[in-house]
């Protein structure tokens, strides 16, 4: 079995193992609720999905924390939490009050406390900084990280949407307090968008942190965007980041979709396997809505792409400058 064929791996240089596809929730709790949401969340874990990716302020179309209050829900079945790797998130505003967002200690501590009883567990096993906060210190960071990971309600750190040089400063300010430091980096890497292969994986890399990719399929726009917007299926590829980008990509996107009619397989499992196969990739993070969705993902982990595909990819898509990590990507 190839490593993209692998079905879980560790979580960098961690001892732990999750599946190559992470189950991410922010369609449910607003796009899927109720009755389909538990359907879908018990399919992925039927079908070996067993890493879940939520975040505190998730299901905001109802109210922040409504997600995670279905996930608890879910988690409370018999025999459910223990087979699941759960990953939520902190950081961003949860509130009106002036200590209500970023990553100062008072603010770690008290939403951990608050995720956890929403997601009726008592422990999380992947805490994830969402995204970095320039105020707070990395000692005051770790101060608090270390507490949480010291009273059982953490089992790993990760961050979310950092460059490379923060990973750096991560690591060497945890390093300092003999501290494990971070398991894994969320960041946003697909073939259009692939600035994640200067720094941010090459820096993960080094340091043994875990690569998790949020939108592989850049919020639908290598789904087949144009096909669906053709015949009115549509859906969150017709908006937000997906329609802005199209403007500016839409002819390499018609030809990407040719290209994944002419090899007899759909846009969106491509893109997804293309992601996979990437160097220092440990898993993608997908955003099913239905079960045929996650059809096409668990098909993406399953049928790697041949190589010439890939290659072929890489011409619709070329890496920026040179290829590869900077500075050799930039230097001519």
């Amino acid at each position: 079995m190839t490593a993209a064929q692998a079905t879980h791996v560790p979580l960098g240089r961690a001892g732990l193992r999750v599946s190559r596809l992470c189950l991410g929730t922010v369609n449910i709790g607003g796009r899927v609720d109720g009755r389909e949401a538990l359907a879908l969340l018990d399919g992925a874990l039927d079908a070996g999905i067993d890493f879940v990716d939520t975040a505190d302020i998730y299901g905001w179309r109802i109210h922040q924390g409504h997600t995670e209050e279905l996930l608890g829900a879910w988690l409370a079945r018999p025999g459910v939490r223990d087979r699941v790797v759960l990953a939520t998130k902190v950081g961003n505003r949860f509130g009106a009050g002036p200590n209500d967002e970023g990553l100062s200690a008072r603010h770690i501590v008290r939403a951990c406390e608050a995720s956890l009883r929403r997601l009726r567990t008592d422990h999380v096993d992947l805490y994830q900084m969402h995204r970095p906060d320039p105020a707070t210190s990395w000692e005051e960071i770790w101060e608090a990280m270390c507490l949480l990971v010291a009273q059982g309600k953490v089992r790993y750190v990760g961050s979310s949407n950092f460059a490379g040089w923060q990973l750096a400063s991560a690591q060497e300010a945890a390093r300092s307090r003999h501290a494990f430091g971070l398991a894994s980096e969320q960041c946003l890497y697909n073939p259009l968008v692939r600035h994640a292969e200067l720094e941010i994986i090459p820096a993960a890399r080094h340091y043994g942190i875990g690569v998790l990719v949020w939108s592989p399929l850049y919020g639908g726009l290598l789904s087949g965007v144009l096909a669906k917007l053709a015949d009115g299926t549509a859906v969150k590829s017709a908006q937000g980041r997906a329609a802005i980008a199209l403007d500016g990509h839409r002819a390499v996107i018609e030809r990407f979709e040719q290209l994944c009619a002419e090899r007899g397989r759909p846009p969106a499992e491509v893109g997804m396997a293309w992601t996979l196969a990437r160097p220092g990739v440990t898993a993608i993070v997908i955003g099913p809505r239905n079960p045929a969705h996650l059809k096409g993902a668990l098909a993406a982990l399953r049928e790697p792409l041949d190589p010439d595909l890939g290659e072929a990819l890489d011409e619709l898509f070329p890496p920026i400058g040179q290829g590869g990590p900077g500075p050799g990507a930039w230097l001519t």
